[in-house]
């Protein structure tokens, strides 16, 4: 799955950098041998958004990603993995829907090549995102915040008691209307599991845009409860 690539005449951090980004000393690049990682489910939090990417290219001092969205000025970014962990990065490049990302600080490159052997449970990646909603389920519809979406299901907050299996419906501004099942619940929190999974382009670019969760008001969420 992964390809190493670690030739002396390619002295770019990153493997695809457009030449002005290479480095002047092929010593480095040797130092940190890099990796073609394919279709790596990753997340980008940029100035308190969040987006998926993919990572391809990797070593300890760098990766190169796909993009969604396009990536805007900012002051801080982080490159989250499936197992939650993180690493600052910088951007030193973008060329079309791809990304040069440096790391602050070398990172252990098998992390990223084996999420087995981080510390935390693979999942699937989450966007830590807030979405204002309908839930319509027995009769009745019902004002709903859907958040920490994935491909495959979601979290939601629900003044509504539902039931774990329950089938419902869910209709937010920006994303089709959603069947899903309640997979587990702690009222007013449900856990969903999509019936129909999302391609990781068509929801990436829905989302794009939408502030973290962290970085909402109080009042966001009282006014999506309809409290």
């Amino acid at each position: 799955m992964e390809t190493p690539r670690d030739s002396a005449n390619d002295a770019s951090p990153f493997a695809g950098s457009p030449p002005a980004e290479r480095l002047p000393s092929g010593a480095e690049q040797r130092a940190a041998p890099r990796f073609t990682l394919l279709l790596r489910v990753a997340k980008l939090i940029v100035d308190g958004h969040e987006y998926f990417c993919i990572i391809r290219d990797a070593s300890a001092t760098g990766v190169k990603v796909k993009l969604f969205a396009p990536l805007a000025n900012h002051v801080e970014l982080t490159l989250e993995l499936g197992s939650g962990d993180r690493y600052q990065a910088e951007c030193v490049w973008t060329a079309g829907d791809h990304a040069g990302l440096r790391f602050l600080h070398p990172i252990a490159v098998e992390h990223l090549l084996d999420e087995t052997l981080t510390r935390g449970p693979r999942r699937q990646i989450r966007l830590n995102i807030a979405i204002g909603g309908i839930l319509r389920s027995g009769g009745e519809a019902v004002p709903i915040s859907l958040h920490d979406i994935s491909l495959q299901g979601a979290g939601i907050t629900s003044d509504k008691w539902l039931l774990v299996n329950e089938l419902v419906k869910v209709e937010t501004p920006i994303l089709p209307p959603i069947y899903a099942k309640i997979r587990w619940r702690d009222h007013p929190r449900y856990g969903l599991i999509f019936e129909n999974t999302f391609r990781l382009e068509d929801l990436a670019r829905r989302c794009s845009g939408i502030p973290s969760r962290a970085n909402l008001p109080p009042s966001h969420f009282q006014d999506i409860s309809g409290t």
